[in-house]
């Protein structure tokens, strides 16, 4: 993996002391549409302009040595909007996927989808697949595509599969343990997210990786996402780098 520039490293050293800069970090990626209303344009111009600014947070999050970054792309509730708004974001999937798929498969990064499936378009659910077979043994960076994705539908799914083994007869009940539980998940394998990050001024987490999040630290920028860059990426690491994660315990300085 790519060194980490010095910058960065100096974050991290910011209070006195190497800190270590998170492994995963997730993106609820807000403000489209009031960044292009703000600008005289339409909603689906803020989205482009979104993707574009997807694009650069992905290839610094490589550079920098994030491991895992996780995007909110379209949530289970999105499709109550108007239905030419959802049909240009299927359009921008379609050409995130053709488009940029091989070269994020040259750049050795792996794709994972995490949402429901089974009700999604044909067309759609197959580029989705496509990209995860494709790109299934690389072992850069981790790009997690969240997509038709709501946190409690997870959690009622993974439930559902709980339930069942237990009705057949493969666990008992006394085996569904945390662990368990995250095995079930569509997260399966990966690890929770250090930081959360939303953009927008928004300050909650609209149904996303609510179980995950449990002791994930959070940067709310006020930016609106199209305008997040790489200076606003480093700045939420540096306010994470100087935070103390206890997890429930006492901190590190305490004697």
């Amino acid at each position: 993996m790519t060194a980490r520039p010095e910058r960065i490293q100096d974050v991290s050293q910011a209070a006195g002391e190497e800190r270590p800069l998170p492994k995963h970090v997730a993106f609820i990626m807000d403000g489209n549409g009031r960044w292009a209303k703000s600008r005289g344009l339409a909603r689906t111009e803020g989205h482009r302009r979104g993707l574009e600014a997807l694009r650069g947070v992905v290839r610094h999050a490589g550079k920098i040595g994030v491991e895992v970054v996780t995007f909110f792309s379209f949530s289970s509730e999105n499709w109550r909007r108007p239905q030419q708004e959802v049909s240009f974001l299927m359009t921008l999937l379609r050409r995130f996927m053709q488009r940029d798929l091989s070269e994020l498969h040259e750049a050795n990064v792996r794709i994972r989808i995490i949402g429901e499936r089974e009700d999604l378009e044909p067309g759609i659910r197959s580029l989705l697949e496509e990209a995860e077979s494709l790109t299934k043994d690389n072992t850069g960076l981790t790009l997690v595509v969240a997509f038709n994705y709501g946190s409690r539908d997870e959690i009622v799914r993974a439930a559902r599969k709980l339930s069942l083994k237990v009705a057949a007869g493969e666990l008992t009940a006394d085996q569904i343990t945390e662990d368990a539980v995250s095995e079930a998940l569509d997260t399966s394998g990966l690890p929770d997210p250090d930081l959360l990050i939303r953009t927008s001024g928004e300050i909650r987490l609209s149904n996303f990786l609510l179980w995950q999040s449990a002791y994930t630290e959070f940067h709310f920028s006020p930016l609106n996402w199209p305008d997040f860059d790489e200076t606003a990426f480093d700045r939420a690491i540096a306010d994470y780098c100087g935070r103390d994660r206890r997890f429930g315990g006492l901190s590190a300085k305490v004697v």
